[in-house]
């Protein structure tokens, strides 16, 4: 049973053919290294070589919708303790800037001072609460770069060149992908996705902590009615 779940590590990518007969099909999670090492986003993105810069000058002010969480740095699975905040991209991207400068560098992308950041209009827009908020924790969740199935909710478009279907996936249907991006240091409860991901780490680091289905009872499930039931 331990060899079946067994995660596997790939240090070259596998055919379109063989992750599906070989990976996919033992439905266990599996590492590949190097995956996204040829997207433009790997270096254009990357906030220690002016990647804040170039996605505020692609994205702009295009509203986005952001999380305000109560409970930074950990998320439990209560949405109730989040807020959905829209808010200018360029707006975001200027509490990363903050951050970096006085807090520290951290920034994660899975994709001056906060005064200047912000100017008159954010403030007439109400965006004047998170100056408060800064110092908490701010992100970005599940923005879309591309959804076949409601084009139109596609916040991220513009972002769709600085990246590539890897290999392994380009026998698939694609249903959507998906920017997350975090100021800072994030944790998140346990959780399950109902589709099959590929995460992709543009730039930071990711600890990803994996139990099999087994151990479901034994991981605190949330009420299965309730907006956090697959936590």
């Amino acid at each position: 049973m331990e060899d079946s779940l067994r995660l596997q590590s790939f240090d070259q990518l596998p055919s379109a053919a063989q992750f599906a007969s070989q990976i996919e099909s033992r439905n266990v999670p599996a590492v590949f290294v190097g995956c996204v090492k040829g997207w433009k986003a790997v270096s254009k993105w990357n906030p220690s070589n002016g990647g804040l810069g170039y996605l505020e000058e692609r994205v702009g002010s295009f509203m986005v919708e952001a999380m305000l969480s109560q409970t930074a740095p950990v998320f439990y699975g209560d949405l109730r303790s989040h807020e959905r905040v829209p808010l200018p991209f360029s707006t975001f991207i200027g509490f990363c800037k903050w951050h970096r400068q006085n807090v520290g560098n951290s920034c994660s992308i899975n994709s001056n001072s906060l005064g200047h950041q912000l100017g008159e209009s954010d403030t007439e827009q109400g965006c004047s609460t998170f100056v408060d908020a800064a110092p908490k924790q701010i992100y970005l969740a599940q923005i879309p770069i591309i959804n076949a199935e409601n084009e139109e909710i596609v916040q991220l478009e513009t972002l769709q060149e600085d990246i590539q279907l890897p290999a392994i996936l380009e026998e698939k249907n694609l249903s959507s992908i998906n920017l997350w991006m975090n100021i800072a240091e994030a944790r998140s409860s346990a959780h399950y996705d109902p589709h099959h991901n590929l995460l992709c780490i543009v730039t930071g680091r990711k600890q990803v902590v994996l139990w099999p289905p087994s151990a479901s009872p034994m991981l605190y499930p949330m009420p299965i009615y309730g907006e956090a039931s697959n936590h």
